[in-house]
């Protein structure tokens, strides 16, 4: 018996799109909400959400049984977390702050097991094999796992010619808000020089055969990065939209009080 088959990977191999929401609130009874919504992929943040190995397992498992696909991005990609990721389930990555080709070529190593890779071989611990229950999950984990590599930044985008001739990197996800800061624009990922650079980079993905994905709440410019052949969209954060409607639902009750003595 192989290892799960990756859905998310296998759509952005076909070249369909994929449109998600980023789950930031860090908790598994809103992330089942949201698996039930309609998403195709949900973005696990362990970069800057409040998460850890434990409740980041606890999304993965009642996203499971819902319709959406779950992403996890990690802090930072180093391989000891990597290989505590994978071990515990996740099938697809979103690696922040990639900078070079060479860093690109790290990460593969780190999901991938000897003599190819270096990813630890524990997998009768592992969530991911379940638990010593799927005899071939070593030799065919490789193939549904997707390596997403995210550049954020100016030192990534004149590296990512070199990026997209790595081997093994399925996905090249533009941050907009980390690129703009870079840029001298920090605060304001739609300002048009930032806009430029994204879609240039959007195109050179797409050029390349590999998948192109971003986060941006701007209807344009996701309207714009979808027409480019982006493959892997979100649109919307867990955290703005209860924000916002908290927010309304608060003004509202305020100013059905003010209209009483």
């Amino acid at each position: 018996m192989p290892a799960p088959h990756n859905p998310f990977k296998a759509a952005l191999k076909e070249g369909n799109i994929q449109m998600g929401c980023w789950l930031g609130l860090a908790d598994p009874y809103l992330a089942e909400v949201s698996a039930h919504a309609g998403f195709d992929w949900l973005l696990i943040d362990g970069e800057h959400a409040p998460n850890d190995l434990r409740s980041i397992i606890a999304q993965m498992q009642v996203i499971a049984a819902g319709k959406s696909h779950a992403v996890v991005r990690p802090v930072i990609g180093e391989t000891w977390m990597i290989k505590q990721l994978l071990d515990a389930g996740a099938q697809t990555l979103l690696v922040p702050m990639v900078e070079g080709a060479e860093q690109a070529r790290e990460l593969v190593a780190a999901v991938t097991y000897p003599p190819h890779g270096v990813r630890g071989v524990g997998s009768a611990l592992a969530r991911a094999s379940g638990f010593a229950g799927i005899p071939d999950y070593l030799t065919t984990a490789r193939d549904e796992i997707c390596l997403l590599v995210q550049v954020e930044n100016r030192k990534g985008i004149a590296a990512l010619d070199d990026i997209l001739n790595v081997e093994g990197v399925d996905g090249v996800f533009i941050g907009p808000s980390d690129l703009a800061a870079d840029m001298g624009h920090i605060g304001n990922p739609g300002h048009p020089d930032v806009e430029i650079a994204v879609l240039d980079a959007m195109n050179k993905i797409v050029a390349s055969n590999k998948a192109g994905g971003i986060l941006t709440l701007q209807p344009g410019m996701q309207k714009k990065c979808l027409e480019l052949g982006a493959t892997f969209v979100a649109t919307a954060v867990d955290v703005t939209l209860f924000a916002a409607a908290i927010r309304k639902s608060a003004q509202e009750a305020q100013s059905l009080r003010n209209g009483f003595p």
